[in-house]
């Protein structure tokens, strides 16, 4: 069993001097990479971080991120990566719930740091990791403190948790997952031997584009645990990627379909020259077929997508380029997600939780080492979500005869809106706050741009009154922006099942009238 830490370390050994990191104006060789992660481990160690603690990570895209990430991993301590996007009060929550003792913050989230400090009881030191701070302790002056050694690897164990990973919770709050190095290190080998780079890795570039505080991030990890190099953009933006995959010349990227669909609104796409590309990924939200028929005309059908989420590190299913067609026999694969990846298993659970037939529907469960360990100290959420070694991932779908997984819908109903995962309880949360606001149901409707949107269906107490603008601009004052309404529909009265709860689904079906919701 190797350990994430490993991946430098060997590389390091294997190839000093190949590049491994591009970032804006810096270049890297794993000899000078590992050097700056192992000054990084030991200046934490001699500044009196132990093994188990807990470091949260405030930052963009960079390449401090994954010497973060390495660094904590060979050290024994656990990253916690927060979603930048998310409000002060969603921060303060995670950070005291995961007990961080420590809050590296990035350039643009200085002042966040500063606003957070008296609500964070646990944090002992902040540290400022692009440029220097008052009141806190520059990330370059940590590794001038380091040595150059390995860590003492030895004291690590395949199972000790390494990356706690929140993500939202049907129940309003986010929930700690806790991931160790073997459910990496399985996740990402399951990720490797299904070809998704679409050959050799070594001297080779992949463009990693999405954030690395989600789990995304196995795009960068497995190539490089491959030997190649990784080539970090800050933050999506269109001009900025047309220009790294033209200078750079990576041959792997991974994106959410909406940025696939500003990339191809961009004038002369069809004229530039994409022949360097091997393989093109998607996941996070679907990509509309016409979408991808234009993709493959502009960078060629070099398309493979995959089911995965965080619980499971994340890999579920893969799919590539071989398993489908647009328009022959074999269309109707589009609408799957792939088969298990090769060292997971998967089967479709009724209630009881026998396995379905094929074509039958139920819930989608997996088993494999990148299972997670549980949810950090939520042992009643981690026993329903985890029973005899199997991931219940309350994602609803069904099996064909050939093994190839297809969605239905989200059991709990979570929207997917340009990747990014928005749980409407706890929108729904802050809409029953409005003192005008009786009822509340929130639901994806279609959207051409970000596949879903967010929408509010609400019905106002008697004698009160609200628009839609003081509805939006209510809930965006306290969550993540990517989470508020983008549309808000008034009703007299909302309808309930039987027992007399609020139905999203019959809310939801004249937005989806005629239309195939599936998400991936």
């Amino acid at each position: 069993m190797i350990y994430l830490g490993d991946i430098p370390m060997k590389n390091a050994a294997r190839f000093p001097d190949d590049e491994c990191v591009v970032f804006e104006g810096t270049r890297l060789t794993w000899k000078a990479f590992n050097d700056r992660i192992n000054r990084l481990a030991n200046g934490l160690q001699a500044k009196g971080y132990r093994p188990g603690e807990h470091v949260a990570v405030l930052l963009e895209n960079c390449h401090q991120y994954l010497e973060i990430y390495y660094a904590l991993a060979k050290l024994g301590l656990v990253t916690v990566p927060l979603n930048y996007r998310l409000s002060d009060q969603e921060l303060i929550y995670i950070i005291n719930h995961s007990e961080a003792t420590a809050l590296m913050a990035g350039g643009p989230y200085l002042d966040t740091a500063r606003r957070l400090k008296p609500n964070l009881g646990k944090i002992r030191e902040f540290i400022s990791v692009e440029q220097p701070a008052e009141g806190m302790t520059f990330y370059e002056d940590v590794l001038k403190g380091g040595a150059l050694i390995e860590p003492d690897w030895e004291r690590l164990d395949e199972n000790d948790m390494v990356i706690l990973m929140y993500t939202g919770g049907t129940t309003g709050t986010p929930k700690g997952v806790m991931l160790s190095h073997r459910n990496l290190m399985a996740a990402f080998g399951g990720i490797t031997m299904a070809g998704a780079a679409g050959g050799p890795v070594r001297g080779f570039r992949t463009l990693f584009i999405l954030p690395l505080f989600h789990i995304a991030n196995w795009q960068a990890f497995c190539f490089q645990l491959q030997g190649g190099s990784v080539v970090i953009n800050r933050r999506p933006d269109v001009n900025e990627i047309i220009r790294l995959i033209l200078e750079e010349k990576p041959v792997n990227m991974n994106l959410v379909p909406a940025i696939y669909q500003f990339m191809l609104q961009m004038p002369g796409i069809e004229k530039m020259d994409f022949s360097h590309i091997r393989s093109l990924s998607f996941a996070g939200a679907p990509m509309p077929i016409e979408v991808w028929k234009k993709c493959i005309q502009v960078f060629g059908n070099k398309f493979g997508q995959g089911y995965g989420l965080t619980e499971a590190a994340p890999t579920v299913s893969t799919m590539g380029p071989d398993d489908y067609d647009l328009d022959g026999p074999l269309s109707y694969r589009l609408k799957s997600v792939g088969r298990e990846a090769l060292n997971v298993r998967v089967k479709i659970r009724r209630e009881d939780e026998t396995v379905c037939a094929p074509g039958e529907i139920g819930e989608i469960t997996v088993f494999g080492k990148n299972v997670m360990l549980g949810y950090w100290k939520d042992p009643e959420q981690t026993r329903k979500a985890v029973r005899n070694g199997w991931l219940y991932t309350g994602d609803v779908g069904y099996l064909d005869e050939e093994g190839y997984i297809y969605l239905v819908d989200r059991k709990h109903d979570m929207i997917i809106s340009g990747g990014e995962n928005v749980y409407p309880n706890e929108v729904e949360n802050v809409l029953y706050q409005h003192p005008a606001v009786l009822e509340a149901a929130v639901i994806g409707v279609p959207d051409e741009k970000w596949g879903e949107a967010v929408k509010a269906v609400v019905s106002l107490k008697l004698g009160q009154t609200a628009t839609e603008a003081e509805i939006i601009a209510f809930v965006r004052k306290q969550i993540a922006g990517y989470k508020t309404p983008k549309s808000v529909e008034f009703m007299t009265e909302l309808p309930k099942t039987t027992v007399g709860k609020i139905s999203r689904r019959v809310v939801r079906e004249k937005y989806w009238a005629g239309k195939d919701r599936r998400i991936n």
